[in-house]
């Protein structure tokens, strides 16, 4: 019996993006004709809903203002095999859609990010890519492996990465989430190069450079702390340990001198700071176990979902009104 086609959903985060959004529907509608695409509005007080509506999208709300909570709403929401995730502000390139959704099936991948390559000035500010670039770094320094382009919002997903993808975020620190959870599930990715273009006139965006870095510096620091507790709490009880040390430097030397120790309040400090560092230290080794086996727990619900190249159960169409339909 030959296998179904797998159900493609197209997903459109929006917020005030009334002027772009038509485009970007019928854009994904030429690029994947039989995919059932998403608009969730964002607490927009414009025409987004409307406009989309008219569009021929399937609109959803979620008030509580953050990319990160529409994502978590959608995917909760939508069932289907492969997700298609973009911005609703016409930056990315619709038409390399079929080509990415074909790479994910064909490589049996969890993830192909839509790496952004701009030449328009507008489309990308140098203030955010210097930020693109640093954070991208960190999270290769902290998760032993990075990817080139962590924030871009253009992503093709397996139903195995979302619905075993936990999505704590609220902002738009929800790229980074997504890039560091295939990370540390050692799932397949593959990053392919797209247009990126300017906003269409009219529009604004909501990236604040550097609040939300701030928040997202935050995440992936929180992110490093739950999933690597031996790196993040060993690296607090080192540098503990050398401001003890460096604290007690001059009373070994006043000692070695003198025979005493008449900084006693420098000496407590300093042996408190060694104790402190060693308990961070300790701290993390016991805290690595349980991280441990949460990470195992978490593989084998992501293993126990099938993968888009070969669904072992039916794919006919469900009677969910959020159930997507079938791509040929």
């Amino acid at each position: 019996m030959p296998q179904s086609p797998p159900r493609i959903a197209v997903i459109l985060p929006c917020h005030n993006e009334a002027p772009a959004i038509r485009e970007t529907v019928l854009a994904f509608r030429q690029a994947l004709p039989s995919a059932a695409i998403f608009v969730y509005d964002n607490a927009s007080t414009d025409r987004t809903s409307d406009v989309a509506r008219e569009a021929g999208a399937l609109v959803r709300s979620e008030t509580r203002r953050g990319k990160g909570n529409v994502i978590r709403r959608a995917f909760a929401d939508v069932d289907a095999d492969i997700y298609v995730v973009a911005d609703g502000d016409g930056t990315y390139d619709a038409s390399a859609a079929s080509r990415l959704v074909g790479l994910l099936v064909e490589e049996s991948l969890d993830m192909v990010i839509g790496t952004r390559i701009h030449s328009e000035k507008e489309a990308y500010r140098a203030g955010h890519v210097a930020g693109n670039w640093l954070f991208n770094q960190v999270v290769a320094r902290l998760f032993d492996k990075g990817q080139s382009d962590i924030f871009s919002g253009y992503r093709i997903l397996s139903r195995r990465f979302v619905k075993s993808f936990p999505c704590m975020s609220e902002g738009f620190e929800i790229e980074a989430e997504m890039s560091i959870h295939a990370l540390q599930l050692r799932m397949p990715v593959r990053e392919i190069a797209t247009r990126y273009s300017k906003r269409v006139e009219g529009t604004a965006s909501k990236l604040n450079t550097w609040r939300d870095g701030f928040r997202i510096l935050s995440h992936i620091l929180r992110l490093q702390r739950l999933h690597r507790p031996r790196q993040f709490f060993g690296g607090l009880g080192v540098v503990t340990i050398l401001l003890a040390l460096l604290l007690a430097i001059p009373v070994f030397s006043t000692f070695l001198q003198t025979g005493q120790v008449p900084r006693f309040p420098t000496a407590i400090l300093a042996t408190g700071l060694v104790l402190l560092g060693s308990l961070l230290a300790f701290l993390g080794l016991i805290l690595e176990s349980t991280s441990q086996l949460a990470l195992e727990t978490k593989r084998l619900s992501y293993l126990a979902i099938p993968s888009a190249s070969g669904q072992p159960q039916s794919m006919g169409t469900l009677a969910s009104k959020d159930s997507v339909a079938q791509v040929g």
